[in-house]
Protein backbone atom coordinates (compact mmCIF):
# COMPACT_ATOMS: atom_id res chain seq x y z
CA UNK A 1 0.00 0.00 0.00
CA UNK A 2 1.09 3.64 -1.12
CA UNK A 3 2.14 5.65 1.88
CA UNK A 4 -0.26 9.13 2.38
CA UNK A 5 1.88 11.99 2.07
CA UNK A 6 1.62 14.38 5.27
CA UNK A 7 3.29 18.06 5.42
CA UNK A 8 4.58 19.08 8.98
CA UNK A 9 4.98 22.12 9.62
CA UNK A 10 7.76 23.44 11.95
CA UNK A 11 9.37 20.30 11.53
CA UNK A 12 12.58 20.78 13.57
CA UNK A 13 10.48 21.72 16.84
CA UNK A 14 10.26 19.68 20.15
CA UNK A 15 6.33 19.87 19.38
CA UNK A 16 6.28 18.89 15.85
CA UNK A 17 7.99 15.98 16.50
CA UNK A 18 5.97 14.90 19.57
CA UNK A 19 2.61 14.78 16.82
CA UNK A 20 4.84 12.83 14.51
CA UNK A 21 5.80 10.17 17.10
CA UNK A 22 2.01 10.24 17.97
CA UNK A 23 1.17 9.45 14.81
CA UNK A 24 3.81 6.49 14.75
CA UNK A 25 2.42 5.15 17.53
CA UNK A 26 -1.12 4.67 16.53
CA UNK A 27 -2.29 1.24 15.21
CA UNK A 28 -4.21 3.03 12.73
CA UNK A 29 -1.73 5.06 10.88
CA UNK A 30 1.78 4.00 11.63
CA UNK A 31 3.32 2.63 8.29
CA UNK A 32 0.95 4.47 6.26
CA UNK A 33 2.14 8.00 6.77
CA UNK A 34 5.03 9.65 4.90
CA UNK A 35 6.15 12.86 6.56
CA UNK A 36 7.49 15.89 4.79
CA UNK A 37 8.86 18.64 6.77
CA UNK A 38 8.77 22.48 6.35
CA UNK A 39 10.58 24.62 8.59
CA UNK A 40 13.38 28.10 8.92
CA UNK A 41 15.52 25.00 10.08
CA UNK A 42 17.22 26.90 13.18
CA UNK A 43 16.94 23.64 14.65
CA UNK A 44 19.26 21.42 13.26
CA UNK A 45 18.72 18.66 15.13
CA UNK A 46 15.18 17.76 13.92
CA UNK A 47 16.38 17.54 10.49
CA UNK A 48 18.65 14.76 10.97
CA UNK A 49 16.74 12.47 13.91
CA UNK A 50 14.90 10.45 11.20
CA UNK A 51 11.36 11.50 11.34
CA UNK A 52 10.93 12.45 8.65
CA UNK A 53 11.09 11.28 4.80
CA UNK A 54 12.11 14.99 3.56
CA UNK A 55 12.83 17.80 5.65
CA UNK A 56 12.69 21.52 3.06
CA UNK A 57 14.18 24.39 4.66
CA UNK A 58 11.79 27.44 3.89
CA UNK A 59 11.35 30.64 4.42
CA UNK A 60 8.80 32.50 7.67
CA UNK A 61 5.13 32.91 6.55
CA UNK A 62 5.81 36.01 6.49
CA UNK A 63 8.32 36.68 3.45
CA UNK A 64 6.91 37.19 0.48
CA UNK A 65 7.93 34.24 -1.39
CA UNK A 66 6.27 31.69 1.39
CA UNK A 67 3.16 30.94 -0.45
CA UNK A 68 5.04 29.82 -3.79
CA UNK A 69 7.47 28.15 -1.93
CA UNK A 70 4.76 25.81 0.06
CA UNK A 71 2.68 25.79 -3.05
CA UNK A 72 5.65 23.64 -5.06
CA UNK A 73 7.07 21.60 -1.89
CA UNK A 74 2.83 20.63 -1.79
CA UNK A 75 2.59 20.14 -5.67
CA UNK A 76 5.53 18.33 -6.21
CA UNK A 77 5.28 15.98 -3.22
CA UNK A 78 1.58 15.17 -3.92
CA UNK A 79 0.89 16.50 -0.15
CA UNK A 80 -2.52 15.18 1.14
CA UNK A 81 -3.09 16.76 4.48
CA UNK A 82 -1.13 19.41 6.55
CA UNK A 83 -0.07 19.28 10.19
CA UNK A 84 0.38 23.45 11.21
CA UNK A 85 2.43 23.96 14.13
CA UNK A 86 4.18 27.21 14.55
CA UNK A 87 1.12 29.42 16.01
CA UNK A 88 1.56 32.30 13.52
CA UNK A 89 1.80 29.86 10.40
CA UNK A 90 -1.57 28.82 12.09
CA UNK A 91 -3.39 32.04 11.60
CA UNK A 92 -1.57 32.43 8.23
CA UNK A 93 -3.22 28.86 7.31
CA UNK A 94 -6.56 29.55 8.92
CA UNK A 95 -6.58 33.39 6.89
CA UNK A 96 -5.25 31.60 3.23
CA UNK A 97 -5.64 27.81 3.22
CA UNK A 98 -3.76 25.88 0.83
CA UNK A 99 -5.48 23.22 -1.07
CA UNK A 100 -4.59 19.99 1.56
CA UNK A 101 -6.42 19.03 4.26
CA UNK A 102 -5.87 20.09 7.73
CA UNK A 103 -7.49 20.28 10.87
CA UNK A 104 -7.90 24.18 10.81
CA UNK A 105 -8.96 26.77 13.65
CA UNK A 106 -11.33 29.47 13.43
CA UNK A 107 -9.35 32.59 11.94
CA UNK A 108 -10.88 35.05 13.55
CA UNK A 109 -10.70 32.85 17.28
CA UNK A 110 -6.67 32.32 15.85
CA UNK A 111 -6.02 36.05 15.46
CA UNK A 112 -8.17 36.80 19.17
CA UNK A 113 -6.00 34.70 21.42
CA UNK A 114 -2.47 34.80 19.34
CA UNK A 115 -1.48 37.76 21.26
CA UNK A 116 -1.80 37.34 25.56
CA UNK A 117 -3.21 41.03 25.14
CA UNK A 118 -6.15 40.43 23.27
CA UNK A 119 -7.16 37.16 25.27
CA UNK A 120 -7.21 38.90 28.28
CA UNK A 121 -9.32 41.68 27.08
CA UNK A 122 -11.80 39.45 25.45
CA UNK A 123 -11.70 37.42 28.79
CA UNK A 124 -11.59 40.85 31.11
CA UNK A 125 -14.27 40.90 34.01
CA UNK A 126 -14.83 36.67 33.33
CA UNK A 127 -12.70 36.04 36.70
CA UNK A 128 -11.07 33.59 34.17
CA UNK A 129 -7.85 35.32 34.03
CA UNK A 130 -5.58 36.85 36.17
CA UNK A 131 -5.61 40.45 36.86
CA UNK A 132 -2.93 42.18 34.61
CA UNK A 133 -1.41 45.82 33.35
CA UNK A 134 0.87 46.79 30.30
CA UNK A 135 3.49 49.24 31.32
CA UNK A 136 6.07 51.06 28.91
CA UNK A 137 9.84 50.75 29.44
CA UNK A 138 10.15 54.49 31.58
CA UNK A 139 7.68 53.00 34.24
CA UNK A 140 7.55 54.87 37.30
CA UNK A 141 6.40 53.77 40.41
CA UNK A 142 3.21 55.02 41.17
CA UNK A 143 1.89 53.78 37.68
CA UNK A 144 1.80 50.24 38.76
CA UNK A 145 -0.94 48.92 39.83
CA UNK A 146 -0.87 45.15 41.05
CA UNK A 147 0.99 44.06 44.04
CA UNK A 148 4.58 42.51 44.76
CA UNK A 149 5.25 39.56 43.82
CA UNK A 150 3.95 39.79 40.30
CA UNK A 151 4.82 38.34 37.10
CA UNK A 152 6.24 40.37 33.81
CA UNK A 153 6.75 39.14 30.61
CA UNK A 154 6.91 39.64 26.52
CA UNK A 155 3.00 39.47 25.50
CA UNK A 156 3.54 39.70 21.40
CA UNK A 157 1.81 37.26 19.29
CA UNK A 158 3.24 34.24 19.21
CA UNK A 159 5.57 34.53 21.88
CA UNK A 160 6.37 31.26 23.50
CA UNK A 161 9.18 29.48 26.14
CA UNK A 162 8.68 32.21 28.76
CA UNK A 163 9.87 34.71 26.84
CA UNK A 164 10.88 37.89 28.90
CA UNK A 165 9.37 36.49 32.31
CA UNK A 166 10.53 37.16 35.66
CA UNK A 167 8.66 37.32 38.59
CA UNK A 168 9.79 40.80 40.49
CA UNK A 169 9.82 40.92 44.62
CA UNK A 170 9.78 45.22 44.41
CA UNK A 171 10.10 48.07 41.78
CA UNK A 172 13.69 47.64 41.88
CA UNK A 173 14.25 44.05 40.42
CA UNK A 174 11.25 45.64 37.75
CA UNK A 175 13.06 48.48 36.49
CA UNK A 176 16.16 46.57 36.38
CA UNK A 177 14.69 43.63 34.54
CA UNK A 178 12.92 45.85 32.17
CA UNK A 179 16.43 47.69 31.37
CA UNK A 180 18.36 44.01 30.87
CA UNK A 181 15.26 43.19 28.09
CA UNK A 182 16.27 46.22 25.86
CA UNK A 183 14.58 44.51 23.03
CA UNK A 184 11.07 44.56 24.37
CA UNK A 185 9.20 48.10 24.43
CA UNK A 186 6.49 47.36 26.55
CA UNK A 187 5.60 44.36 29.07
CA UNK A 188 2.69 42.19 30.49
CA UNK A 189 2.41 42.97 34.45
CA UNK A 190 0.04 39.69 36.12
CA UNK A 191 -0.44 39.05 39.57
CA UNK A 192 1.49 36.57 40.60
CA UNK A 193 -0.17 32.89 40.82
CA UNK A 194 1.77 30.41 42.98
CA UNK A 195 -0.23 26.82 42.20
CA UNK A 196 0.16 24.26 39.84
CA UNK A 197 0.92 25.12 36.48
CA UNK A 198 -1.56 23.25 34.05
CA UNK A 199 -2.46 22.64 30.70
CA UNK A 200 -5.79 21.84 29.16
CA UNK A 201 -5.90 19.97 25.45
CA UNK A 202 -9.08 20.62 23.48
CA UNK A 203 -10.25 18.64 20.77
CA UNK A 204 -12.99 20.12 18.84
CA UNK A 205 -14.98 18.96 15.20
CA UNK A 206 -16.95 21.31 13.93
CA UNK A 207 -18.58 22.13 17.20
CA UNK A 208 -18.48 19.05 19.19
CA UNK A 209 -15.83 18.46 21.73
CA UNK A 210 -14.43 15.50 20.89
CA UNK A 211 -11.18 14.75 23.51
CA UNK A 212 -9.95 16.61 25.93
CA UNK A 213 -6.84 15.78 28.75
CA UNK A 214 -5.48 17.77 31.37
CA UNK A 215 -1.53 18.23 32.20
CA UNK A 216 0.58 18.75 34.90
CA UNK A 217 4.07 20.84 34.43
CA UNK A 218 6.00 20.35 37.75
CA UNK A 219 9.87 21.22 36.37
CA UNK A 220 11.16 22.54 32.59
CA UNK A 221 14.05 21.71 31.15
CA UNK A 222 17.22 23.49 32.41
CA UNK A 223 15.67 25.15 34.66
CA UNK A 224 18.33 26.57 36.41
CA UNK A 225 19.07 28.59 33.33
CA UNK A 226 16.40 30.60 33.07
CA UNK A 227 15.63 33.32 35.63
CA UNK A 228 12.34 32.75 35.88
CA UNK A 229 12.32 28.62 36.11
CA UNK A 230 10.33 29.01 32.62
CA UNK A 231 11.91 27.47 29.45
CA UNK A 232 9.04 26.38 27.84
CA UNK A 233 9.49 22.60 28.07
CA UNK A 234 8.73 19.99 30.44
CA UNK A 235 11.36 18.02 32.58
CA UNK A 236 8.58 16.14 34.91
CA UNK A 237 4.80 16.50 35.05
CA UNK A 238 1.82 14.23 34.98
CA UNK A 239 -1.63 13.54 33.64
CA UNK A 240 -4.37 14.65 35.46
CA UNK A 241 -8.12 13.73 36.38
CA UNK A 242 -9.09 17.37 37.40
CA UNK A 243 -13.04 18.35 35.90
CA UNK A 244 -12.44 22.04 37.35
CA UNK A 245 -9.52 22.76 34.83
CA UNK A 246 -11.19 21.26 32.39
CA UNK A 247 -14.48 23.34 32.84
CA UNK A 248 -12.51 26.49 33.17
CA UNK A 249 -10.56 25.87 29.45
CA UNK A 250 -13.69 24.75 27.92
CA UNK A 251 -15.41 28.00 29.40
CA UNK A 252 -12.93 30.53 28.04
CA UNK A 253 -12.76 28.70 24.59
CA UNK A 254 -16.01 28.16 24.32
CA UNK A 255 -16.67 32.16 25.04
CA UNK A 256 -14.51 33.03 22.80
CA UNK A 257 -15.63 31.84 20.08
CA UNK A 258 -19.15 32.82 21.21
CA UNK A 259 -17.65 36.77 20.86
CA UNK A 260 -15.71 36.06 17.63
CA UNK A 261 -18.99 34.05 15.96
CA UNK A 262 -17.51 31.34 14.94
CA UNK A 263 -18.14 27.40 15.02
CA UNK A 264 -15.15 25.68 17.25
CA UNK A 265 -12.79 23.50 15.51
CA UNK A 266 -8.92 21.84 15.67
CA UNK A 267 -7.26 21.32 18.67
CA UNK A 268 -6.69 23.94 21.48
CA UNK A 269 -3.81 24.15 24.47
CA UNK A 270 -5.12 26.57 26.84
CA UNK A 271 -2.19 27.04 29.48
CA UNK A 272 -3.42 27.67 32.98
CA UNK A 273 -1.60 28.51 36.81
CA UNK A 274 -3.53 28.18 39.76
CA UNK A 275 -3.93 31.13 42.54
CA UNK A 276 -3.57 31.44 46.01
CA UNK A 277 -6.99 29.76 46.67
CA UNK A 278 -6.02 27.32 44.34
CA UNK A 279 -8.20 28.55 41.74
CA UNK A 280 -6.92 27.84 37.71
CA UNK A 281 -7.19 30.85 35.71
CA UNK A 282 -6.35 31.08 32.15
CA UNK A 283 -2.56 32.02 31.32
CA UNK A 284 -2.30 31.78 27.46
CA UNK A 285 -4.31 29.75 24.94
CA UNK A 286 -2.30 27.81 21.91
CA UNK A 287 -3.39 27.71 18.48
CA UNK A 288 -1.75 24.56 18.18
CA UNK A 289 -0.11 21.17 19.67
CA UNK A 290 2.21 21.36 22.98
CA UNK A 291 5.02 18.85 23.76
CA UNK A 292 2.72 16.84 26.10
CA UNK A 293 0.94 15.13 22.93
CA UNK A 294 3.10 12.27 22.65
CA UNK A 295 2.93 12.11 26.36
CA UNK A 296 -1.00 12.23 25.81
CA UNK A 297 -0.68 9.17 23.36
CA UNK A 298 2.00 6.98 25.59
CA UNK A 299 -0.98 6.49 28.08
CA UNK A 300 -3.81 5.68 25.17
CA UNK A 301 -5.00 9.69 24.60
CA UNK A 302 -3.60 9.97 20.89
CA UNK A 303 -5.22 13.56 19.87
CA UNK A 304 -3.27 13.15 16.88
CA UNK A 305 -4.98 9.88 15.71
CA UNK A 306 -8.11 11.59 16.42
CA UNK A 307 -7.49 14.58 13.94
CA UNK A 308 -6.24 12.21 11.20
CA UNK A 309 -9.49 10.10 11.71
CA UNK A 310 -11.74 13.42 11.33
CA UNK A 311 -9.28 14.16 7.93
CA UNK A 312 -9.80 11.10 6.22
CA UNK A 313 -13.28 10.63 7.21
CA UNK A 314 -13.31 8.00 9.74
CA UNK A 315 -14.54 9.34 12.53
CA UNK A 316 -16.90 6.22 13.16
CA UNK A 317 -13.46 5.03 14.63
CA UNK A 318 -13.12 7.10 17.00
CA UNK A 319 -13.52 6.16 20.48
CA UNK A 320 -16.82 7.80 22.35
CA UNK A 321 -14.92 8.75 25.31
CA UNK A 322 -13.60 12.11 25.87
CA UNK A 323 -10.99 11.38 27.93
CA UNK A 324 -9.02 8.59 29.82
CA UNK A 325 -8.86 7.61 33.98
CA UNK A 326 -5.31 8.50 34.12
CA UNK A 327 -3.62 6.42 37.54
CA UNK A 328 -2.88 8.46 40.39
CA UNK A 329 0.49 8.47 40.01
CA UNK A 330 1.41 8.48 36.98
CA UNK A 331 4.96 10.55 35.87
CA UNK A 332 5.74 11.86 32.85
CA UNK A 333 10.05 12.20 32.26
CA UNK A 334 11.72 14.32 29.71
CA UNK A 335 15.46 15.01 28.80
CA UNK A 336 17.79 16.92 26.32
CA UNK A 337 18.77 13.37 24.99
CA UNK A 338 16.11 11.03 25.35
CA UNK A 339 12.77 10.65 24.48
CA UNK A 340 9.89 11.58 26.68
CA UNK A 341 9.01 8.60 29.19
CA UNK A 342 5.67 7.98 30.56
CA UNK A 343 5.14 5.98 34.05
CA UNK A 344 2.26 4.40 34.85
CA UNK A 345 3.05 4.20 38.68
CA UNK A 346 5.86 6.21 40.44
CA UNK A 347 7.12 6.05 43.30
CA UNK A 348 10.65 7.40 44.67
CA UNK A 349 13.91 5.46 44.83
CA UNK A 350 15.15 5.89 48.57
CA UNK A 351 18.20 6.02 49.62
CA UNK A 352 20.01 2.56 50.06
CA UNK A 353 17.37 0.82 47.24
CA UNK A 354 17.32 0.52 43.88
CA UNK A 355 15.26 0.52 40.80
CA UNK A 356 15.52 -2.13 38.97
CA UNK A 357 13.98 -3.07 35.31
Amino acid sequence: MEKINVLVTGACGVTSRSVVRSLNKSELFKDKLRFIGTDVCYNRYGIYEGLYDKVYKVPGYNAPEYREVMEKIIADNDIKYAVIIPEPEVLYWSEHPFDVRFHKIPPRFSKAVLSKLSLYKLLEGTGLTPDYQIIPKLVEPENIKLDFPLWIRDYSEGTTSGTGSFMPKNFEQLRSWVNINDNIDTFMLSEYLPGRNLACFLLYDNGQLLKYGVAERQVYLMAKVAVSKITGNTNQGKLLNDDKVFEVARTAVERIAAITGETMNGLIVVDLKENADGQPLVTEINIRHVAFTSSFANAGLNFAETQFLILTDQKDKISPEKTLIFPKDNLILRDVDGLPIYLESFSEVNPGECYTK
